[in-house]
């Protein structure tokens, strides 16, 4: 299948949504504009005002990953208010694609100053695991096949949350006596999990409600780190990510590598080098995870040019 350039990828998360435009195959998007989800009551409404503010181009196709399980051309973004069909876009060519899938789609085509090491060796070439807190926690694989690569998209996030000290199975508890009856690895790592897990944290250490500020936002715990329970919420977080990452590895045999995604890490990423992230990742099977490499993905719109990458595979014959 062959068609008309441009072609427009998006990438619509919980709070943002992202767009550019592929005006060449195998080129990286470019135009890219990132517009609040809050301000528009649709996406057909976000693409339109993206579109008229480049003089109303018409794509000849798009790519769109959502942050939210993908049923064919229907969409519900898990922490923000969209939902539809992709086909509403009412363009030529329309595919819609899971935000992860995406990201992992982007691995192959990232340049190494796109990406950080997080501990262990260099990436190798096997299966490859993607997973990432932002506004919701996203996890992906990406397979080697026929000479090229498939993304695996799943809904990882959502299993039960990576519990290993006894601290951390007081904060589950916690979570569990302000209501929440099954806490989920989203719950805690993602950009509101911080906020969470800092409430929590506050009630297992006995702070005073009126110290505990509820109105911070992940933000600010992530910029307030000489506050002593800001700076325990993210030494908690990157451990328990640690964790998560490990399984996640085990779980895909993820001997190419894990790679870290989403807006949070990028904010604290010395913390996650200092902390215990990469030792709780290699808490598991002897010499298994060891081996593994953990690499912050640092470009900027990585899930972008995943779709592009998408297109570009798929329309090309």
């Amino acid at each position: 299948m062959s068609t008309t350039l441009p072609w427009l990828v998006a990438d619509i998360g919980g709070t943002n949504a992202r767009f550019g435009l592929v005006r060449e195959p195998g080129a990286r998007p470019t135009g890219v504009r990132v517009l609040p989800v809050a301000d528009y009551p649709t996406l057909p409404d976000a693409v339109a005002d993206y579109l008229g503010r480049l003089g109303g181009v018409r794509p000849g196709a798009a790519c769109v990953a959502v942050a939210g399980p993908v049923d064919g051309h229907a969409y519900r973004l898990t922490n923000a208010h969209w939902t539809g069909s992709v086909e509403d876009l009412r363009l030529p060519y329309a595919v819609l694609i899971n935000d992860f899938e995406a990201l992992a789609a982007s691995l192959p085509h990232l340049e190494p100053g796109d990406l950080a090491s997080l501990g262990g060796p260099e990436p190798g070439h096997g299966v490859k695991a993607v997973l990432g807190p932002g506004t919701g926690l996203g996890v992906a694989g990406l397979v080697p096949a026929d000479g090229g690569w498939v993304p695996v998209p799943c809904e990882g996030g959502h299993v039960t949350v990576p519990v290993t000290t006894p601290k951390e199975l007081e904060i589950v508890r916690a979570l569990q006596a302000q209501g929440m009856a099954r806490v989920e690895a989203e719950d805690l790592l993602s950009g509101p999990g911080l906020v969470r897990l800092r409430r929590a944290l506050a009630a297992v250490n006995g702070v005073p409600e009126p110290a505990t500020e509820p109105g911070l936002t992940a933000a600010d715990i992530v910029a307030r780190l000489d506050d002593s329970l800001c700076a325990e919420t993210v030494e908690v977080f990157c451990a328990m990510l640690g964790t998560f990452a490990g399984n996640v590895a085990l779980t895909l045999g993820a001997r190419g590598g894990v790679y870290l995604g989403g807006g949070v890490l990028p904010r604290i990423v010395e913390r996650v080098r200092a902390g215990e992230f990469r030792a709780r990742f290699e808490a598991g099977p002897t010499g298994y995870l060891s081996a593994i490499a953990t690499t912050l993905i640092v470009a900027p719109q990585p899930a972008l040019t995943g779709a592009a990458a998408w297109l570009g595979r798929n329309l090309q014959s």
